[in-house]
């Protein structure tokens, strides 16, 4: 090994002389290199290799290119690169190569081979890396994409970079990335030979040795990697991408129309289809003179979105989805959505999307979260019998859907509609989940509470309570202590907690409300606080260290017996299990010291 290492650092000799000689490093600043670098030959050398040993030998190569380059700027000498970067670039691609091969599954490491064969102007091993790195990953449709790419820019070959694509179709041939690259690749090159073509006849050159197909330069090139394209991915999204590739470069009207009539007749059972020719008549130029003022312009915009609804009208009677009245909702709300001060535009649009809305309800394919839209609007214009019959429609469409039963419980209470709320709540919770009940319930606690009598509230907590679902029954129990206290007081307060201290399921928070409840009593009573503490611990003593100490510091206080804490202590320390008890050693400790003042 030490052989080796000798080699490597005799063959950096020429250069480090000249390095020196030209005046670029010190004798001082060459012998530190020699030093450092020594010392990562060694590393990169052993028998265990790693990974970072070459990633930090590569980066400092790197760095003395770097600051190479800036001495030469400040000193204005730009001669004998051959001797002096050119060994430094040829030993850094050599030390990449060695780690690629080791670690071949690292794409990271790859890419930055590449990166640095790119900045340092060593764009000839670029093809070699790419060459080696697909043949170790073929399955990553990116990278051959980034290879074909960087033969066009930087190797101006469109040739290689063609095949490239060809090579990387028959390893992904449905990948739609890839495709939409190849396709945008045909057209650069088609958009090249034709500024070629150009300059030359502005020059007055002679062409005859020049070959300029009229087929390539009328991109039939892509027409025929569209068709081909097309035949294996069948869906309206890719082809339209296609489309607004071929839309950014002018000579492509041909291949455009194509596309589009390929569009219309082949793609009109997908609502994407429909959404992008809508589009397309919105953004199509309007009349020129009507759009000085802003009645005109306002004027112009109305006929643009008559003009799309009609296309979606238009999709409708061949494909009524739900994925095409969601297309067409969409527009009609984004439209809504525009600021505009003509307000005939405005209700225009109001009237359209209420309209849209209605009708794919009727046809039961409204997503149900346009439900909430259409109330809000309706609730705005004041249209409260339009509001309750659409909060009724949302629950017969979707009538397992807790967000549903929410806002038509929620739009009768608003409206004040309280008839039927009562029996609507238990339709409700009939309905759905009833995991999924704890919502319905807490909605049917905030009307009962302001508009029913107490025993009523009453019956509804009582109700609650006797639920399946263990969180439905523990937020229940806290809710109707809570209510209970406000109502009632202290006293009737602590009657209900007495009478469901018993029933399971419990949670802590049911106890620390009663706890809290006592303590803001004018004279709280510390028999009780300690009943409350004992049943709490008794259900969660084992893993809440902070119940403990809660519970020692209330004996501390002026209600307790602080000769009581060493015995809770101890009980603490039995009951407790796993990490609780470091924690509440811990914890103890600090407080016993006086820097852990609150729990």
């Amino acid at each position: 090994m030490a052989e080796v290492v000798q080699q490597r650092i005799e063959e950096r000799i020429p250069e480090l002389e000249q390095l020196e000689r030209v005046g670029l490093f010190t004798k001082k600043e060459v012998k530190m290199i020699i030093k450092r670098v020594t010392a990562m030959e060694y590393k990169l050398h052993r028998l265990m290799i790693n990974k970072e040993d070459f990633i930090k030998y590569i980066q400092y190569e790197i760095n003395i290119l770097e600051l190479i380059k800036k001495r030469r700027e400040h000193i204005h000498y730009q001669f004998k690169r051959q001797e002096i970067e050119f060994p430094i670039i040829n030993r850094i691609n050599s030390v990449f190569r060695r780690a690629t091969k080791k670690w071949k599954d690292d794409v990271q490491l790859w890419l930055s081979h590449v990166a640095f064969c790119k900045k340092w102007a060593t764009k000839g091993q670029i093809s070699k890396v790419f060459s080696a790195m697909l043949a170790i990953h073929p399955d990553k449709p990116a990278l051959w994409i980034m290879a074909a790419k960087s033969e066009l820019e930087d190797r101006c070959s469109s040739e290689s970079a063609r095949h490239l694509f060809l090579r990387a179709l028959r390893f992904h041939p449905n990948n739609k990335k890839v495709y939409q690259e190849y396709f945008r690749m045909e057209l650069l090159h088609c958009e090249k030979l034709r500024r070629q073509k150009s300059e030359l006849e502005k020059a007055e050159m002679d062409l005859g040795e020049y070959e300029f197909s009229p087929e390539i330069l009328s991109a039939k090139l892509a027409e025929v990697v569209y068709r081909d394209a097309t035949a294996k991915i069948n869906e309206a999204e890719f082809v339209i991408s296609l489309l607004s590739i071929a839309a950014i470069f002018d000579f492509t009207k041909e291949l455009q129309d194509l596309i589009l009539q390929d569009l219309q007749v082949n793609y009109t059972e997908d609502s994407v289809t429909w959404k992008f020719m809508a589009k397309r008549e919105l953004e199509a130029p309007g009349a020129g003179e009507e759009l000085q003022t802003a009645k005109g312009r306002a004027s112009d915009i109305n006929r643009r979105e008559e003009r799309c609804c009609q296309i979606y009208e238009e999709g409708i009677k061949s494909l009524n989805t739900e994925p095409m009245w969601t297309c067409y909702v969409d527009f009609c709300l984004e439209r809504l959505k525009r600021k505009t001060n003509v307000e005939e535009l405005k209700e225009k649009r109001q009237e359209r999307l209420l309209g849209v809305l209605q009708r794919a309800c009727d046809c039961l394919l409204l997503k149900e979260h346009y439900y909430k839209i259409w109330l809000q609007i309706l609730l705005s214009s004041g249209d409260a019998e339009g509001a309750a019959s659409v909060a009724r429609a949302a629950t017969e469409r979707y009538n397992q859907s807790v967000s549903a039963w929410s806002l038509r419980l929620q739009t009768l209470m608003q409206l004040g509609s309280g008839d039927d709320v009562d029996s609507l709540f238990q339709d409700a919770l009939t309905h759905i989940n009833p995991k999924e009940s704890l919502p319905i319930w807490h909605l049917q606690v905030q009307w009962s509470t302001a508009n029913q009598s107490p025993e009523e509230t009453e019956a509804v907590f009582k109700r609650g309570l006797l639920s399946a679902v263990p969180a439905v029954a523990m937020e229940m129990k806290e809710s109707y202590l809570d209510w209970s206290y406000s109502t009632g007081g202290y006293k009737k307060a602590r009657k209900t907690f007495t009478s469901l201290r018993e029933d399971r399921p419990l949670s802590k928070a049911f106890f620390t409300r009663m706890i809290q409840i006592e303590k803001e009593q004018d004279t709280p009573k510390m028999n009780n606080l300690r009943d409350y503490y004992e049943r709490v611990l008794q259900e969660f003593g084992t893993t809440d260290d902070d119940l403990w100490l809660q519970y020692i510091q209330e004996e501390q206080g002026p209600l307790g017996q602080p000769e009581n804490c060493g015995k809770i202590h101890w009980r603490a320390m039995k009951f407790l299990e796993g990490d609780s008890v470091e924690r509440f050693t811990s914890k103890y400790t600090l407080h016993q010291t006086g820097h852990f003042e609150k729990f």
